[in-house]
């Protein structure tokens, strides 16, 4: 416990930032005792009267001979003569630490009142504030749910960081590690040039002629904004003085963006200001994720709990969200094609928001999405720009794939990195044949991401005989033969997914398929065109197998993508008994489109033909819902593929269903289930979104509520999945927790 590590804190600086600290620890009973000091008397005496600190030390020296833990709370200038009065008194056994914005010259001032770094001084700075200033602001609840960057040093002694640590989380703070000069330059960027800003077009308004009605009019965003001129001008001045090369680097680069900003409205460029606001929309989101390493956007909590209980009937007519690898496709061939493609039905789920993000960081302007409708504005073949950083992919493993094809025949470097899940994932299998046709990419140990691709590799094509079937594979070295002299060609041992070739064909990019055998040359040019995307039969999936295994069960699914590349789910649940039927057939953009009416009907075991496995590679989930719902015995097997998913689906669907009562017998390349009843009980789909989805149908039939632990990623490929689910007949509840 900290009350026992902590007799007493002090508090030299009772300002905003000193005396919140101070408040948020004695309220908390963090330290037994918190004293302060502040250079004015009356700041100090106030600060008792208020109960922010138990009593103020009437010096420095006094201040440190009776404390445990000293926090140093002043402007960066003023550290190292408070360092010097202090030192005196100072013991070994202190632990000192500070809140400044700008750690290396606070690390500058330890050094020169110690002659070097103090290994039990701690450098600390919470991002947390307010425009108001002195003590009277004091905020006990200042600190909390936000960040406190520490940056230890080699010397730094374990135990003091611990009690820092320990300090900031109990005060309701996040703790992040990083280094004094990636601190720095972070908050140049993030805290140093806002303020600036802000304090600049406050001074500039205020010297205007009009000023009284400027700011008597202004709207809520330029007094949102411009909140923080109100700051401590003392603080911001030693800030700006003593991080001055940091500032200066990010100041000089927007003050370049600022000028083209300007040269466009004067040239009437409302290209170039389109480019830049969309990008600026989308950015924010995107960025705070992208630090975090988690997926790229998401409305829910991070962690995620399905509770499922017992549903009824599976009825209603639906559609479900639009087709995942069209979207991230749509994208793509848009982005390069001459001319402006407009897209209808676009997945606004995290992988696809992921590849427009990339795209967007490229250069290329991308309006919206708003419900589902996106507009791009081409660039061309060889029109996109290296983008100022790694091109982060949040979880999406088709993005990073198809994106290591399309970028190895760029101008430009560019590195591939995702989230925690995506960087676990295989990426040779893209990597060793785009080598064979000449580009320089790299992967990190184990063939994992992040992946490395250096620009202006001369690519040419090759014959590549594939020797597992996987349409991002496929497609990968289609967008790669984009760029290569002469002619690429790909053999696939089992047919996949087709969306590259359909579209590549409605762009006006000419794509030979004959039987197995695709084949591609470089040097044409992709024209822009209309994109409806269909709903995305993997997302119809749950919903087939929800209807056909619920007892009074009659649902239709409307304007559902139905690529013979991707029908194997429906076959495969004809075979099992299933009743589907398909409608109002027709074609859209080049996709075959139905609408799906599915009934209720018994089900029996089969052995899954393995003609059939790749077509529904992603539906094998809820297929094994399907199977333990079926009379008889039900065999998967040629299903290797499964193993290298977002989870080794096959072994994690068998850990489920065994913590529901269900046994399988698990093989390397598939699965034998058995006709079983389903119990309650608690799964945890390690981050797989179509695990969580398959156990929420399972739940349809189980003879108590399931628990599935860890479904945030659901809205990679399926937002709103709970509020359809119990649209038709479903009991799901998601819990959010921080």
């Amino acid at each position: 416990m900290l009350q026992s590590q902590v007799k007493c804190l002090a508090v030299v600086g009772l300002g905003l930032i000193g005396g919140s600290l101070a408040k948020a620890v004695k309220e908390r009973g963090l330290a037994e005792k918190v004293i302060g000091y502040d250079r004015r008397d009356t700041e100090a005496a106030l600060a008792v009267r208020m109960g922010v600190v138990d009593e103020s030390a009437p010096d420095l020296v006094t201040l440190a001979s009776r404390a445990d833990v000293i926090v140093l709370a002043v402007p960066v200038g003023a550290v190292a003569p408070v360092l010097e009065e202090m030192k005196p008194a100072l013991r070994s056994d202190h632990i000192l630490t500070d809140v400044g914005s700008v750690k290396g010259e606070i690390e500058k001032a330890f050094v020169s009142v110690f002659g070097e770094m103090p290994a039990n001084a701690v450098l600390g700075h919470p991002i947390a504030g307010s425009e108001k200033s002195g003590v009277q602001a004091a905020n006990s609840a200042l600190f909390e749910n936000h960040k406190t960057i520490l940056t230890p040093l080699p010397v730094t002694d374990s135990q003091a960081l611990g009690v820092v640590a320990a300090l900031w989380r109990g005060m309701g703070a996040e703790v992040l590690f990083m280094s004094v000069a990636h601190h720095d330059e972070v908050l140049a960027a993030t805290s140093h040039l806002p303020h600036l800003i802000a304090f600049s077009l406050v001074d500039t308004l205020a010297g205007a002629d009009d000023n009284k009605e400027i700011f008597r009019y202004a709207a809520g965003g330029f007094r949102d904004f411009t909140r923080i001129a109100a700051s401590d001008p003392v603080m911001w001045r030693d800030v700006y003085l003593t991080n001055r090369d940091a500032v200066l680097k990010v100041l000089n680069a927007f003050d370049a963006d600022l000028k083209k900003l300007r040269n466009a409205i004067a040239d009437g460029d409302g290209q170039t200001l389109l480019g830049v606001f969309t990008r600026a929309r989308a950015a924010r989101e995107h960025f705070t994720k992208m630090l975090e390493g988690k997926a790229y956007k998401t409305d829910m909590a991070n962690n995620v709990t399905y509770v499922a209980g017992k549903g009824g009937p599976v009825c209603g007519d639906i559609r479900v969200p639009g087709d995942k690898s069209m979207s991230h496709r749509s994208i793509m061939l848009g982005s390069l094609a001459e001319g402006v493609t407009e897209i209808e039905g676009f997945l606004e789920g995290e992988d696809a928001l992921a590849t427009l993000q990339a795209f967007r960081d490229m250069g290329v302007v991308i309006e919206g999405p708003d419900r589902g409708s996106v507009t791009i504005n081409g660039v061309g073949m060889h029109g996109l720009k290296q983008p100022p950083g790694p091109l982060y992919l949040g979880n999406s493993g088709t993005s990073m794939r198809l994106l290591a094809g399309l970028l190895s025949g760029q101008s430009f470097d560019v590195e591939l990195t995702g989230d925690e899940s995506l960087s676990k994932r295989p990426m040779e299998r893209v990597a060793k044949p785009l080598r064979e046709m000449g580009a320089e990419i790299s992967t990190s140990e184990g063939g994992r991401p992040p992946v490395k691709i250096k620009g202006g590799s001369r690519l040419h094509g090759i014959h590549y005989d594939m020797p597992v079937a996987s349409a991002q594979v496929k497609s990968s070295l289609v967008l790669a033969g984009l760029y290569a002299e002469g002619e690429t060609s790909v053999t696939e041992p089992a047919p996949t997914r087709d969306h590259s070739e359909r579209m590549l064909r409605g762009f006006g990019y000419p794509v030979d398929v004959n039987g197995s055998k695709v084949t591609i040359k470089g040097g044409h040019k992709l024209s822009a065109t209309k994109i409806d995307v269909p709903s995305d039969i993997s997302s119809a999936a749950f919903f087939l197998v929800a209807a056909s295994i619920t007892p009074g069960s009659d649902l239709t699914l409307r304007h559902v993508g139905v690529n013979p590349t991707r029908v194997g789910v429906i076959s495969i649940l004809k075979m099992m008994g299933a009743d589907i039927e398909l409608s109002n057939h027709k074609e859209v953009g080049g996709e075959p489109v139905a609408d799906i009416r599915v009934r209720y009907a018994p089900l029996k075991g089969i052995r899954i033909p393995e003609e059939q496995v790749p077509l529904a590679i992603d539906e094998f989930p809820v297929l094994f819902i399907a199977a333990v719902c079926a009379e008889g015995e039900t065999v998967l097997s040629g299903a290797e593929e499964l193993r290298v998913k977002e989870s080794d689906r096959i072994q994690t669907m068998a850990d489920g269903l065994a913590a529901l009562g269900v046994s399988s017998e698990v093989k390397e390349d598939g699965i034998v289930l058995r006709s079983a009843e389903i119990g309650g009980g608690t799964v945890d789909s390690h981050g797989d979104h179509r695990i969580a989805m398959a156990f929420a149908v399972a739940s349809l039939r189980a003879t108590g509520a399931i628990v599935i632990k860890d479904c945030a990623n659901v809205a990679t490929s399926f937002p709103g999945f709970t509020a359809l689910a119990n649209e038709v007949g479903f009991n799901l509840r998601a819990e959010e927790t921080a």
